[in-house]
């Protein structure tokens, strides 16, 4: 038996959707976001208008992968303003921080070295959360996950909890527009990563299984577009589809190429999204020893009108301009050799426990191996 959750209490699509925030009550918004990007392409500005009249706090400099201390900031602006309502704008690294923000205001017992497994709250009571994704990715607006580094210990913390999920998650494809096309490449690659992890799970059920199969087809005709053309139609496409992924992740989880990618992320603070486009072809080829796994690779090869998924996975790569290794993401191989077992004992950690084939330090090490050195 499982019990499914599939969405925020309302999504909100379409181009030019922002302007909802003029129909909310409430009246102290704190608005979480990231670097200047939402400023420099008048989003910001937009909310301000949309919400005058109302107190609003805003809260800049959410960095790529959101730290404990920039949570801790984040926290005390949040206890001095009193918020009733939180606005994430940008990355999943906003709505990230964000999330966790939240948490830990409603539940000051809660600390970050001790959160109880399977005890987390399911619900907010006391702050309503809006997000809205500036990038085509993450689909944090619609997950129960936060995902907060701790840079003294060089790891990723995965908090998930029902009362991570946004109450409303606005999609209006017109944030999208100004995206740098590196930002375009490696957040389309996080989500599609996210669809085929959760489609090639053991225990992807048929609801999943849907969500996860559209949002891989998709993406898979979209993100090309989107890079290439940067079309309003293919932007539009792709913010509906990383979507629908992450409803698929959420309720099925994910795999191996997360556990790897955080550690990764969490020791050298590579861009998470990059780092899962490099992995997965390495981590498909070696999951599809997996009789299952391989039947899934075999499906999705023939709905995609391929030979092999995992080639074409490759050539989606190539054609994005993505590096084939991680050591053409800059990790020389003395500090790489150096930190190899410490990294394979990071990336046991997470959704590779649930990975098809069970992994171990020096099977994921070899996996490792394999995408350091293009094997």
């Amino acid at each position: 038996m499982r019990s499914l959750n599939f969405a925020p209490a309302e999504i909100i699509t379409g181009k030019g959707s922002l302007s909802v925030l003029k129909t909310l009550s409430g009246e102290r918004f704190m608005v979480v976001t990231g670097g200047g990007s939402m400023r420099r392409n008048g989003t910001l500005g937009r909310i301000s208008t949309y919400l005058d009249g109302k107190a609003v706090l805003l809260h800049e400099g959410i960095g790529k992968n959101p730290t404990i201390h920039e949570v801790e900031q984040g926290l005390s602006a949040m206890k001095a303003f009193v918020p009733d309502t939180v606005i994430a704008l940008g990355g999943g690294s906003a709505i990230d921080a964000a999330k966790a923000m939240i948490l830990f205001y409603e539940n000051p017992d809660l600390q970050f070295d001790h959160l109880p497994v399977g005890k987390l709250p399911d619900r907010r009571k006391r702050v309503r959360l809006i997000a809205i994704p500036s990038t085509s990715g993450t689909a944090s607006e619609v997950t129960k996950t936060s995902v907060i580094t701790d840079p003294e210990r060089g790891l990723k913390i995965p908090i998930n909890c029902m009362a991570n999920k946004p109450d409303i998650a606005i999609l209006d494809c017109e944030l999208t527009m100004s995206l740098p096309d590196n930002i375009v490449v490696e957040t389309g690659m996080d989500a599609l990563t996210h669809a085929v992890e959760a489609y090639l799970r053991t225990d992807c059920d048929d609801f999943d299984a849907v969500l996860a199969v559209g949002a891989i087809l998709g993406i898979l005709e979209w993100l090309p577009v989107s890079y290439a053309e940067k079309t309003e139609e293919a932007r539009e496409k792709m913010h509906n589809f990383q979507c629908l992924a992450g409803l698929a992740f959420t309720n099925a989880g994910l795999t191996m190429v997360h556990g790897i990618a955080h550690a990764l992320g969490g020791y050298y603070n590579f861009s998470h999204g990059l780092t899962n486009a490099i992995l997965l072809p390495y981590v498909l080829s070696y999951n599809r020893q997996d009789p299952s796994v391989a039947r899934k690779l075999e499906r999705l090869a023939r709905l995609s009108c391929c030979s092999d998924f995992v080639c074409a996975v490759e050539q989606l790569n190539d054609r994005l301009h993505i590096p084939r290794t991680i050591r053409e993401m800059g990790l020389d191989e003395k500090t790489y050799q150096k930190d190899r077992r410490i990294l394979a004992e990071n990336s046991l950690m997470g959704p590779t426990a649930s990975n098809p084939i069970k992994m171990n330090p020096d099977s994921i090490a070899a996996v490792i191996d394999s995408a350091y050195y293009g094997r």
